[in-house]
């Protein structure tokens, strides 16, 4: 049965089958595939091109496709309103936050909003107010508010 489709037909179903794995499952690079394989397919309906000219043909479609795309979309600013956004200890440096358990080099524990992370510096007793200073993995830096004010 594939015998009696005619190549050109076979580029241009191949094509939108990429196009249309491009919307399911989006990578932003079946589109140029799928593009070079629309084209190919409706240069050989039109030609009636050998097997060795529509593979050469594919090849320099999806070539221009991949630069043509690169030049648009390379340029775009992926610069975020808000670089931190999905960094969220990142986030949490600058804010006054309650010692539950004291605070020193070695370790300790803070309230953040409803949850406790893990801290070190001070040294800040249970209960008193210190501002986060910085992060090192999952643990902030912490100093003691009485610290940053005479400083």
């Amino acid at each position: 049965m594939i015998e009696s489709i005619d190549p050109g037909w076979l580029w241009l179903i191949g094509g939108v089958v990429l196009l249309i794995a491009e919307i399911i499952a989006p990578g932003f690079f079946l589109v140029f595939i799928g593009a070079a394989a629309v084209a190919t397919g409706l240069f050989t309906l039109l030609f009636d091109l050998g097997a060795v000219p529509q593979l050469a043909l594919f090849a320099l479609y999806a070539l221009l496709a991949v630069m043509i795309g690169r030049r648009f979309y390379a340029n775009r600013s992926l610069d975020s309103i808000d670089p931190l956004l999905n960094d969220r200890a990142a986030r949490l440096v600058g804010k006054v936050v309650t010692v539950v358990t004291a605070v020193d080099e070695h370790g300790g524990r803070v309230r953040v909003g409803d949850g406790e992370w893990s801290a070190r510096g001070g040294p800040a007793e249970a209960g008193t107010r210190v501002r986060i200073t910085g992060v090192e993995g999952n643990c902030l830096t912490v100093e003691a508010e009485r610290a940053l004010s005479q400083s």
